[in-house]
C-alpha cells in the first residue's frame, strides 16, 4: 500500500510540480520557520513567541530520539521505482518525517496561539501541504508522515497550554529556561563530540545534536532575557521592520558559516554555530539592541 502511494505520486510528477512541491517542502524547514517565530518573538508576543518555539523544539527533538531509535531507511533507498527528490533536505533516518513534524507543531501552535478560524485553516493547509510534499518528494513513507503529523501536534495540544501559563511567571520561566537550556547544551555538546570522534551513528543524531544545540542557547537566551534585559516588542512599524532586519541578518550569517566549518571539527563547529544562533536570537540580541532597536524595559 505505502509502495503504490509514492508510485502514484512518482508517476503524476511534472516540472510545475516538482518545483511546487520544493516550495511546499521549504516552508516546513527551519530557515523559514525560524523567521516566523523570531518575527513573533521579537516584534508582536514574548509570550507567544516563547511558547510556539518550545513547542516546536520539544516535538523535534522528539522526532529526532524516535529517528535515532527506528533507523528507517527512505522510501529511495529501498525501492528501484523511487526517484528521491530534493536529497539535500533528507539527511536523517526516515520515520518519523523532519518536515511534518516541524509543520505540524509550528502551525499547529500558531494557531493556538491566534484563535482565529481562517488562519487554522490555512495552517491546517500548510500542515497537510508540507506532509503530501515530502510523499512527492519520495523521501519519505505515508507512515513517516503520519507518525510526524501526530507527533507534532499532540506534543503541541499537550505542552502550549503550559508553556504559555509558565511564561506569565518570571521565577518558574527562568528556573525552566536555565535548566532546560544547560541539560540540553551539555547533551547537544557531549554528542557533538562523539559524532566528531565517529563514535556513533551520523546519521542518526547529526540533526539531534543540533536541536540540542539549538535548544541550548535558546533556553539560556530565554533565562538572560528574564534576568537582563526584559524588553518589549512595542515600536512603530519601521523600527519592528529594521529591528527584525538586523536580527535576521546576524542568523543568515551564523547558518552560512556552515560553509567554512574545516571538516575535521564539523560536528564541533556545528553545535557551536546552532547553540549561538539560539542565544542571539532569545537573548543576546535584545539585550544589545535593547537601547536602540527595541523599545525600553517594562
Amino acid at each position: 500500500m505505502q509502495e503504490s502511494i509514492l508510485i502514484f505520486f512518482q508517476n503524476i510528477g511534472t516540472p510545475f510540480l516538482d518545483s511546487f512541491a520544493n516550495f511546499a517542502s521549504a516552508v516546513g524547514e527551519q530557515t523559514f520557520v525560524i523567521a516566523v517565530i523570531l518575527y513573533i518573538l521579537w516584534n508582536h508576543d514574548k509570550n507567544k513567541g516563547f511558547s510556539i518555539c518550545s513547542s516546536m523544539l520539544f516535538s523535534v527533538m522528539s522526532m529526532g530520539l524516535l529517528k535515532a531509535i527506528v533507523r528507517a531507511p527512505r522510501p529511495f533507498q529501498v525501492l528501484s521505482s523511487i526517484q528521491g527528490k530534493r536529497l539535500a533536505t533528507a539527511t536523517g533516518y526516515s520515520f518519523p518525517s523532519g518536515h511534518t513534524t516541524t509543520a505540524a507543531s509550528f502551525y499547529s501552535a500558531v494557531a493556538r496561539a491566534f484563535k482565529r478560524r481562517p488562519l487554522s485553516i490555512f495552517c491546517a493547509f500548510m500542515i497537510a501541504l508540507v506532509g503530501i510534499s515530502r510523499l512527492y518528494l519520495g523521501v519519505h513513507w505515508p507512515i513517516d508522515v503520519f507518525g510526524g503529523l501526530v507527533l507534532g501536534v499532540a506534543i503541541t495540544m499537550l505542552a502550549y497550554n503550559r508553556l504559555s501559563a509558565l511564561y506569565e511567571d518570571k521565577d518558574k520561566r527562568y528556573r525552566f529556561s536555565l535548566v532546560v537550556g544547560v541539560i540540553t547544551f551539555v547533551l547537544g555538546l557531549g554528542m557533538a563530540i562523539l559524532l566528531n570522534m565517529n563514535s556513533v551513528d551520523q546519521v542518526a543524531f547529526s540533526d539531534l545534536m543540533k536541536t540540542l544545540a539549538l535548544s541550548g542557547g535558546g533556553y539560556l537566551g530565554f533565562a538572560l532575557e528574564v534576568k537582563k534585559v526584559n524588553y518589549s516588542t512595542e515600536a512603530t512599524m519601521p523600527k519592528k521592520i529594521v529591528r527584525f532586519a538586523i536580527g535576521m541578518v546576524v542568523v543568515v550569517a551564523v547558518m552560512a558559516l556552515k560553509t567554512i566549518i574545516p571538516e575535521a571539527a564539523y560536528y564541533i563547529g556545528s553545535f557551536v554555530r546552532y547553540a549561538f544562533l539560539g542565544f542571539w536570537a532569545t537573548g543576546l540580541f535584545p539585550l544589545i539592541g535593547k537601547r536602540v532597536l527595541f523599545a525600553d524595559a517594562q
